[in-house]
């Protein structure tokens, strides 16, 4: 037989499909700038330029990130028309790694974190003396996402005019704790003392104040302050996380007020190792201890300290009790 002469005609193509192969290049984007991501609604964050509450820039997560999460404090950087002006969108094509990270979960059970906020120097929990009553689980459980995060926690009672604050603040002396008063009633030189040129987030259940002290630091940032329910639980009126310039230097978060506080992706060694004398003598803890002492841990190396590492000891106990009870944040004093 004769040998069939083949022509264009044979070649088969798939209509709408590139015959090109795919490249696994991807542009390095040496000319794009670096920006703080300040907001985020819906699929758009917002940019500070350089950091510069002035140079403001709405960006996309460009398709070479995926799912990339992308939250407040993020360092970036960005592509695209930065001009800043009305309907124009740049790119974020680069997410800088995070130096503090405050993350929770929706409960002791949920293997999923959330991160709250990222590249924060330092967690202002805010906590209303009365109306509502304080809960010293909530404050535990913050103070050990803090540990554990990075962040230097700082107390910041409100309300003191209603309820004195010598009582509530002793709980956590030994922890060396700084504690503030940033109520209506009081000034604000102590709260601008610590906050100045800091990027410096601030955590609270809902109803205790944060909005009304937020309002206050940033007189520009007008967020919605709500009333305490009949039933002492706050509504809330922070919906998403925002940063927000102070008038000298530094910036804020306002996060959104919760109502729990969950740490299952937490172990007794993040907590332990926030404190450097306890994290040095844990080194002599036998494998798998979790630090609480007698009868769980009868051989615990915290033991043998002694003064005030010895209270301290103490102190971060009840932090890692909170760790492992369910209900803690929601403990009253």
């Amino acid at each position: 037989m004769k040998r069939r002469e083949y022509d264009e005609s044979d070649v088969r193509v798939r209509p709408g499909k590139s015959s090109r192969p795919r490249t696994k290049t991807r542009p390095q984007h040496e000319s794009a700038e670096s920006a703080m991501v300040v907001s985020v609604d819906r699929g758009r964050w917002g940019c500070a330029l350089g950091g510069d509450p002035d140079k403001h820039v709405i960006a996309m997560r460009a398709r070479e990130l995926g799912r990339t999460p992308i939250v407040v404090g993020d360092e970036v950087d960005i592509v695209g028309d930065l001009s800043g002006k009305t309907d124009t969108l740049a790119r974020i094509v680069r997410v800088s790694d995070r130096r503090s990270v405050l993350r929770r979960t929706a409960d002791d059970t949920d293997p999923f974190e959330r991160i709250v906020v990222a590249n924060a120097e330092q967690l202002l929990i805010v906590v209303a003396l009365a109306d509502p009553p304080p809960r010293t689980g909530f404050v535990e459980r913050t103070l050990i996402a803090a540990y554990a995060g990075g962040l230097q926690p700082i107390l910041c009672l409100t309300k003191s005019d209603l309820e004195s604050h010598q009582e509530f603040a002793s709980s956590f002396a030994d922890l060396d704790l700084p504690v503030v008063l940033g109520g209506s009633s009081e000034p604000l030189d102590d709260v601008l003392a610590v906050v100045d040129g800091k990027l410096t987030a601030l955590i609270g259940h809902s109803g205790v104040g944060k909005s009304t002290l937020v309002n206050r630091l940033v007189p520009d940032a007008d967020r919605a302050v709500g009333v305490v329910s009949g039933v002492g639980k706050g509504r809330h009126t922070s919906t998403q996380s925002v940063a927000l310039p102070l008038r000298t230097s530094g910036w804020v978060i306002d996060t959104p007020g919760i109502r729990s506080f969950g740490l299952a992706h937490i172990s007794p060694a993040d907590v332990v190792a926030a404190f450097a004398d306890l994290a040095a003598a844990a080194l002599d803890c036998p494998r798998g201890c979790t630090h609480l002492g007698p009868p769980a841990d009868p051989e615990c190396a915290l033991d043998l300290l002694e003064g005030k590492a010895a209270r301290r000891v103490e102190a971060v106990r009840l932090l890692l009790t909170a760790v492992s009870s369910n209900d803690a944040w929601d403990r009253p004093t």
